[in-house]
């Protein structure tokens, strides 16, 4: 009896050595891949100053749109923009967002170009931390009073 319960000893050992060995094997693969999708965020003084260094690396980059830079090209739209102490151009390919405008706050998504311009092909604006509701007049809003023309007027503005 003792010669059998050795055997399933072992191999209760062996099933738990090569368990772990697989969660191991799993983390490090699952490592890889998840590092693979991280795109680092920079401010444009950082970016400009690691240009060299990036390579061809993804990463995103975070500024203002400089007023007056905007200027639509055939396949997107071209503009320069600045964290105030640095500037870079930028080659966007795509439609560029609905709120996308001169002084808007955006993060451009791609990697530096051979052309000294970062080529993007994701533009997102950031947006505040604070929000402020509309104004709302509080004595029409709790007596649900509405502004109504007066009798015989079409259309008053």
């Amino acid at each position: 009896m003792t010669a059998t319960t050795s055997k399933k000893s072992k191999r209760r050992t062996y099933i738990a050595l090569g368990l772990c060995g697989a969660a191991i094997v799993a983390i490090i693969g699952l490592t890889v891949v998840l590092s693979n999708n991280v795109v680092y965020f920079r401010t444009v003084s950082e970016a400009v100053a690691s240009r060299e260094s990036d390579g061809g690396s993804r990463f995103r980059i975070a500024g203002e749109v400089v007023p007056g830079t905007v200027e639509e090209t055939r396949n997107g739209v071209k503009f320069e923009i600045t964290d105030g102490k640095k500037t870079a151009a930028i080659v966007h390919v795509g439609d560029p967002p609905s709120l996308f405008k001169d002084g808007a706050p955006v993060v451009c998504e791609g990697r530096w170009g051979a052309d000294a311009a970062f080529a993007s092909d994701r533009i997102m604006i950031r947006h505040g931390n604070e929000y402020e509701p509309p104004e709302v007049d509080s004595e029409k809003a709790s007596t649900g009073a509405q502004d109504v023309p007066a009798e015989g007027t079409v259309g008053a503005a």
